[in-house]
């Protein structure tokens, strides 16, 4: 009787277990989806080469000689040779000092690349058509020529200050 219980037991009956199966199978397999039609391409060509890089700040040479000029009104003189402390702005320029003769004052200045310059009055400085119009022990006064949009340009009185002797007066 044991015997035949476990007889019983080792039926070989699994089809339930492959209609199962079966069934998941089929249920999972996938859609694929149909490959998109292909959009035909257009070549064009590039034609920017010659312009200016939007990445790279353009320089203030580059702008003016743009800018359409206006006859009759206040511009730069275009011919006039550059000095040096014409390429850096007037926020990066800063005064250490004076250098004095019976005849001269030089105003000590250093820019922005750490380099350091002597100017007297009538030398130009900064982006703008900066001439130095007075060098004191303390200050340089500069006249500068600012474009107002219109294809003129008008004047603008600055100074660049000594700022270290401030400084050191805030700190004691």
């Amino acid at each position: 009787m044991l015997s035949l219980a476990a007889l019983f037991g080792c039926n070989d009956d699994t089809a339930e277990q492959k209609e199962f199966i079966d069934q998941i199978q089929a249920s999972a397999t996938p859609q694929v989806e149909p490959v998109p039609q292909m959009r035909d391409f257009t070549h064009f060509a590039y034609t920017a080469n010659n312009l200016r890089s939007p990445f790279v700040a353009p320089e203030p040479e580059v702008i003016e000689s743009k800018m359409i000029q206006v006859q009759n009104c206040l511009h730069p003189e275009p011919d006039r040779a550059r000095d040096p402390l014409e390429k850096y702005p007037i926020d990066t320029l800063s005064m250490k000092g004076t250098i004095a003769t019976k005849e001269i004052t030089w105003a000590l200045i250093k820019a922005s690349d750490q380099g350091f310059y002597k100017i007297k009055s009538g030398q130009y400085m900064g982006l703008y058509h900066g001439e130095v119009i007075n060098v004191q022990s303390g200050f340089i006064e500069l006249l500068e020529l600012i474009p107002d949009g219109s294809g003129c340009w008008k004047e603008r009185l600055s100074r660049v200050e000594i700022r270290e002797a401030q400084e050191s007066s805030v700190s004691e």
